[in-house]
């Protein structure tokens, strides 16, 4: 090769005084395919299911996260996978507390989720923070941003923040985010944040897989009852005004019996736990505690009474009716006959010449013949 490249340099022949072209070396082919081949190796292939499993179990947040990414995976391949990893962590799952964590618009919700995290944290706790968040790709989400904003809890090595999926149908995203949970679980983390985007239909969801509802709200209670939906308000386990510092101090304080007021037009609830009305300071660290000290009670009275392990069986049957739901819409959607056949009765229901009703109809009897 360096006589090659010396020849190819005429400026070195002896004709040309006080002019000397070094040597060049060897140029790789444009493209290195043997590394190529390996860099696609190593990011198609799947590892076997028994090592996402080992790994999860050791506490591996980088086997967690890609196990996570399989289960938020649309493909048939990667969903049977993400199942089978799911069914081998079962039974290491359970040994937390779920908290949904919902509030209004500008409540401060990243803020106090890293607050009231790095106060579980510091005790020697694990979190794992999660949403639940169907339209952000739409509205862009929160959590997305969050894991930026939350600078020391997504830095604290007892702490895991997982945004949510960024499209989908919210109760595909909701199954999805109860697989992780159980992932999570399985990986030692013995507190999971569950965070919804704004306060709407999504706190259902965040309900059917918590075992206590915390709402943030602002001081104004007068417009926000208004604002608020009666639903949301019958759900939580605990209203924090957040924001209770400087001149909003004394407004908070004002809010607090307004909503102690509310609450009471409530019935009870079924696990005998009567909900309060605290107030906090996420950005000065004031309130926390007593955040956290309700939480510690409610889980001790709902654990003497029954009602904590009741409501986790009754979840686990809800979402084995929610994912039958789920595969049977997915499964009739993606049928390439019934494709083509809502199209046409698509355009019929426009025409009028055929109703709505019957048009489903239609379809129903074409996929159950096809079936």
């Amino acid at each position: 090769m360096k006589d090659k490249t010396r020849h190819q340099h005429f400026e070195n022949e002896a004709g040309f005084q006080g002019l000397k072209v070094n040597e060049g070396i060897e140029q790789p082919d444009a493209v290195n395919h043997e590394s190529v081949k390996r860099f696609l190796r190593k990011n198609r292939n799947l590892l076997p299911v028994n090592e996402y499993v080992d790994g999860i179990l050791k506490g591996d947040i980088t086997l967690l996260s890609k196990a996570v990414t399989l289960v938020e995976s649309a493909s048939v391949k990667h969903q049977e996978i993400a199942q089978e990893i799911i069914k081998q962590c079962l039974p290491h799952s359970g040994n937390s507390i779920r908290i949904g964590i919902t509030g209004v618009p500008g409540v401060g919700k990243s803020t106090f989720i890293e607050a009231l995290g790095s106060y579980i944290t510091k005790q020697g706790g694990k979190l794992a923070v999660l949403a639940i968040d169907p339209s952000s790709e739409r509205s862009k989400g929160s959590i997305l941003g969050d894991k930026t904003r939350m600078e020391d809890l997504s830095g604290d090595k007892n702490a895991y923040i997982r945004p949510s999926p960024s499209a989908g149908s919210l109760g595909g995203v909701a199954r999805k985010t109860r697989e992780t949970i159980v992932l999570c679980e399985a990986a030692g983390f013995n507190h999971i944040f569950i965070e919804t985007v704004g306060v709407g239909q999504s706190e259902t969801a965040v309900h059917s897989m918590t075992d206590f509802f915390l709402l943030l709200m602002l001081a104004g209670a007068g417009d926000e009852l208004q604002g608020i939906k009666r639903g949301i308000m019958e759900m939580a386990d605990l209203i924090a005004i957040n924001k209770a510092d400087g001149n909003n101090f004394e407004k908070a304080q004002l809010a607090k019996i307004q909503y102690k007021n509310a609450l009471h037009l409530f019935p009870k609830k079924e696990s005998d736990w009567v909900p309060g009305v605290l107030t906090c300071s996420a950005v000065e660290k004031n309130g926390i505690d007593s955040v956290w000290s309700e939480i510690e009670k409610y889980r001790k009275l709902t654990n003497e009474n029954g009602w904590f392990a009741t409501k986790r069986n009754e979840q686990a049957i809800y979402w084995m009716h929610e994912t039958i739901q789920e595969h049977l819409k997915m499964n009739f959607y993606r049928n390439p006959e019934i494709k083509i056949m809502i199209e046409e009765l698509e355009q019929k229901v426009l025409g009028q010449s055929v109703s709505s009703f019957a048009a489903a109809g239609i379809l129903l009897e074409i996929y159950n013949r096809i079936k």
